[in-house]
């Protein structure tokens, strides 16, 4: 699998080709996934996305629904490609996650502007929020969604920190979910590879 450059139809697998591929492939991505995730409290999960994983996400989204059609590929890659950070910024699914219906329901109520209120703060420099949803608004009146995009784009000065090796914290400061982490070594290592 391609892991640089754009996405496009050439770069992508056929189906026979990604099937193959796939099978040698999956835990090595899994691995990838799992080493750009970071859990900010408890049910809070934010999935550092990069070219790889959405390069994996459009693959998958082809298979699952047997798209092998031009029209039907370009559509995945304008859903997904908006995702792939840019070299200033990372981008990231927040994911809110409670197991239990009746919890779920009742916090996402409680959770409204959550994504608004989601920062990464690189040691030295200033808060950066959250530019979230930007391909459509995810919340209304009554609830937020359990699912966001997040996009925080980070000053020059940030990201040459970053790749110096600054620590780096994610956090929440909305009323209802206040909470942060430090980003560990090796997620950070991979998420500093994004910047330019």
């Amino acid at each position: 699998m391609q892991t640089t450059g754009n996405i496009t139809v050439e770069s992508l697998m056929s189906l026979e080709a990604y099937s193959k591929w796939r099978k040698a492939h999956k835990a090595l991505i899994m691995a990838h996934r799992k080493l750009r995730s970071v859990r900010l409290g408890e049910f809070i999960n934010l999935q550092f996305e990069s070219e790889t994983t959405i390069r994996y996400q459009i693959q998958e989204m082809l298979r699952i629904e047997k798209v092998f059609e031009e029209e039907g590929i370009l559509q995945e890659i304008e859903a997904y490609a908006p995702l792939v950070p840019t070299g200033s910024n990372w981008k990231a699914t927040v994911m809110l996650e409670y197991p239990d219906v009746n919890e779920r329901k009742r916090e996402l109520a409680r959770l409204i502007g959550v994504e608004d209120h989601l920062f990464v703060e690189v040691e030295g420099q200033p808060r950066v929020y959250a530019i979230a949803d930007e391909d459509m608004e995810r919340e209304n009146d009554e609830k937020t969604s359990a699912v966001h995009f997040a996009r925080f784009e980070l000053t020059p000065a940030m990201r040459a920190a970053v790749k110096a090796g600054a620590s780096v914290k994610i956090g929440c400061d909305h009323t209802n979910y206040p909470a942060h982490v430090m980003i560990g070594p090796e997620t950070l290592a991979s998420l500093a590879g994004d910047l330019k």
